[in-house]
């Protein structure tokens, strides 16, 4: 079965149109856009008129109606925009009730080191179409990337942290401490609904031990707590390897003054996770929803806190969430109210290797996950949840027909879609 949605096509580098300047570089990407293009309409995802399909994650038995189809639009093609690659999703609803998309620019490769500059874009019909590419942070040569975003309801401002490394020193290297410098923790902050962006401040100091040497924020999302004693409270979701050990544990980093001051919180009481997001649950504990490392089982790991993210308790292996060792994404669509129950929602690629991007939702605060639905069965890797003002929800992920990191699609859709 198959579900038209939105249009990219006019996305894309339309022959003829090269500047007879053009770079040999610039006129790789074109070519490997164009070439993303044919892969594309070879799948039957686009047909000549420029309408994008997709294979719609539905069942025979539960075809998608056309009211509740779900809208899906491409803000970012690897290869254009001066640009080889775009990775790493993070989403979040700005103060206007628009939709900011943020991830890595990825020069010259789709490696994760080398020149690599965060950017965003906005779009202000609810995903529809996206606005111009917006330059969050490029430091020249050097690694900027794995953004986390978080606004904060109380004084408007988005905030998003990222890390930073130079260009020439390698993950191996920096967990070897053979690297010239280490990876540093640094946030950024915009006033105007992600249209511009405060020159980013570091705070490794009060965000990364001495001992640890690999670190990174989320990447996706973080959250404002709602309720108890910290209400207010910032907190973003991180993780971290130990210099001596090597092990690799789940963190989470917190402002308690509207982001002013960023502090650290605690860590997971066992090693073998990383990547991470976290969810506020209605008894005031936080979830922590990770990627995993232990072999006896690929499924994700849970771990929570009673205390706002201070400590982290009664972590295990979540059976019901497949994963092929990849980031996911968890975040509440709704509280509990009226005798209903609160929506908490889990995105990751639901399979042994990364494919498949899958949307679950849970009905009793992250305990079980009983209504599931596959958005797509192509190639798929990291995501970003976020719940949109009109009470749907949204998701931007990394996707393509041949690999995951052929474009970040944005798609959305009701809760009803996923029951149906």
């Amino acid at each position: 079965m198959v579900t038209m949605l939105h249009p990219i096509a006019q996305r894309l580098p339309q022959r003829g149109k090269a500047n007879p300047n053009e770079s040999l570089l610039d006129l790789k990407r074109s070519a490997n856009s164009m070439h993303f293009l044919a892969l594309v309409l070879g799948c039957g995802l686009i047909n000549l008129a420029g309408t994008v399909w997709t294979l719609a994650a539905t069942s025979p038995e539960k075809p998608a109606s056309a009211p509740s189809a779900p809208l899906q639009s491409t803000p970012f093609v690897s290869g254009t925009g001066g640009y080889d690659t775009y990775r790493i999703p993070a989403l979040v609803v700005n103060g206007e009730g628009h939709l900011l998309a943020i991830c890595e620019g990825r020069k010259y490769s789709s490696g994760d080191t080398g020149d690599i500059d965060t950017v965003a874009k906005l779009s202000q019909d609810g995903g529809k179409t996206w606005g111009g590419l917006i330059t969050v942070w490029n430091d020249g040569q050097n690694t900027c990337g794995n953004p986390c975003v978080v606004r904060d309801s109380t004084t408007g401002i988005i905030w998003l942290l990222q890390t930073w490394n130079l260009g020439g020193d390698h993950e191996s290297q920096i967990i070897n401490q053979t690297s010239k410098d280490t990876r540093r923790v640094f946030v950024t902050c915009s006033k105007d609904e992600g249209r511009s962006w405060a020159k980013p401040r570091e705070i490794t100091a009060s965000a990364k031990l001495a001992h640890w040497t690999w670190y990174a924020t989320g990447p996706g999302a973080g959250i404002q707590l709602r309720g108890g004693p910290h209400a207010g409270r910032l907190v973003i979701p991180c993780d971290h390897i130990e210099a001596g050990t090597k092990r690799y544990y789940s963190h989470v980093i917190h402002s308690d003054d509207h982001g002013a001051t960023w502090k650290l919180g605690g860590s997971t009481p066992r090693d073998q996770v990383n990547e991470c997001e976290v969810v506020e649950l209605a008894d005031g504990r936080l979830l922590l929803n990770m990627r995993s490392y232990d072999p006896s089982q690929k499924a994700r790991q849970g771990a929570t806190s009673p205390d706002g993210g201070d400590t982290w308790q009664e972590q295990k292996i979540l059976a019901e969430l497949p994963d092929p060792i990849c980031q996911g994404s968890i975040r509440r669509l709704s509280w509990p109210a009226d005798g209903k129950p609160g929506v908490i929602l889990f995105s990751n690629a639901a399979s042994r290797k990364r494919e498949r991007m899958t949307v679950r939702a849970s009905f009793d605060e992250g305990r079980t996950w009983p209504v599931a639905r596959m958005l797509s069965p192509q190639p798929a890797a990291y995501s970003c949840l976020a719940a949109l003002p009109d009470g749907t929800l949204g998701i931007l992920y990394e996707s393509g027909p041949n690999n995951p990191y052929q474009a970040l699609v944005f798609s959305s859709f009701p809760l009803d879609w996923l029951r149906e």
